[in-house]
């Protein structure tokens, strides 16, 4: 049970990491901090997926379910199921590369674009 509930907390990380891919750039205008984060992770995944690795939160949870007996308790929950069907998606690895690389591209151009005279008021 103990293992179960660590695998499920890390997809729902992995849900929550993706999430922050996605939007961190909206905080990263505001926080030098939440900035150098959310490149260095777009950075990460844009190498993982030019070498076609798997990311290390699948290996970790891959880990902690095979540490899991499934026959001991309730295969499931709600949340990590809709959560594992976003993370896990059956997308082709060039269609999801090339969403790396537009993401990628689409926040470098954010962070560079100055900020209004009103902004820094």
């Amino acid at each position: 049970m103990f293992y179960k509930i660590l695998a499920d907390a890390v997809v729902l990380f992995h849900f929550l990491w993706i999430i922050f891919l996605f939007l961190g750039g909206l905080g990263g205008r505001r926080s030098r901090f939440v900035k150098i984060s959310h490149l260095s992770g777009l950075a990460f995944a844009l190498i993982i997926q030019i070498f076609d690795w798997l990311c290390p939160l699948t290996h970790l949870e891959a880990w902690l379910r095979a540490k899991h007996n499934p026959d001991l308790t309730y295969a499931g929950s709600f949340i990590i199921y809709y959560a594992e069907r976003i993370v896990y998606m059956e997308i082709s690895q060039s269609i999801i590369l090339l969403f790396t690389i537009l993401l990628c591209g689409f926040n470098v151009l954010f962070y560079s674009k100055k900020k209004s005279p009103k902004a820094l008021k």
